[in-house]
């Protein structure tokens, strides 16, 4: 017997207003700014007329809020996954890359080498963190074989799947965009996942910040 493909809807949130300035969010619970907001609004829209059997999101306010949007639009549950949550960046959350390099200079440059093996702030290593995400994402795909779920969660756990999905390691630069609310495709079987569509914006055009920037 065939084995069952689930299509997984991937979903980074909406932006925050620590996005914006370039700051490390981590576990740090921030929600969405206005244009956040109005990017889940949009998704909501853009989905509208998918066949959802589920929909998962981290348990960060950022996460939520999104899929809150999903819910409202497509009269779904928000199953809530804590595994779903960014990476844990330690003392590094609340800053940025400048504050980080001139604090930590030492870390900083191993973060930028993407060194695996190295707990960045004192939070999760890249190793633990893949391994932590793709078990989440991996969970809800074997409770849906066949069906479509949508899954909202953050900027490194949609990382950690492409590079899965492209067969590419951790520590391989990236040259892929990750974009807030934008849509994502993946198959997941037991051999792993397959990248279908990847960062696609379409349903965001024309969505300004207020000020006339994007």
């Amino acid at each position: 017997m065939q084995e069952l493909a689930t299509r997984i809807v991937l979903i980074r949130h909406g932006e925050t207003l620590w996005n914006r300035a370039g700051r490390i969010q981590g576990h740090t619970d921030i929600a969405l700014s206005p244009l956040g907001l109005a990017q889940a609004e949009r998704l909501a829209e853009a989905l509208a007329d998918e066949p959802l059997a589920a929909l998962y999101a981290s348990d960060l306010s950022r996460a939520h809020q999104t899929a809150q949007a999903l819910a409202r639009r497509l009269d779904l549950p928000v199953r809530l996954d804590p595994g779903l949550r960014e990476r844990a960046f330690g003392r590094f959350e609340g800053l940025d890359w400048e504050q980080i390099s001139r604090a930590h200079p030492e870390d900083a440059e191993r973060w930028r080498r993407r060194e695996p093996d190295f707990a960045v702030g004192g939070g999760e290593s890249l190793n633990e963190f893949s391994a932590r995400a793709l078990a989440a994402v991996r969970r809800a795909a074997a409770a849906h074989p066949g069906a479509v779920v949508a899954i909202v969660t953050h900027g490194g756990v949609l990382d950690c799947l492409y590079r899965a999905a492209a067969r590419l390691a951790l520590d391989a630069p990236r040259n892929w965009q990750l974009g807030n609310a934008t849509l994502n495709r993946l198959l997941a079987t037991a051999d792993g996942f397959t990248l279908v569509g990847w960062n696609d914006d379409h349903h965001l055009a024309g969505l300004t910040n207020g000020d006339g920037s994007p």
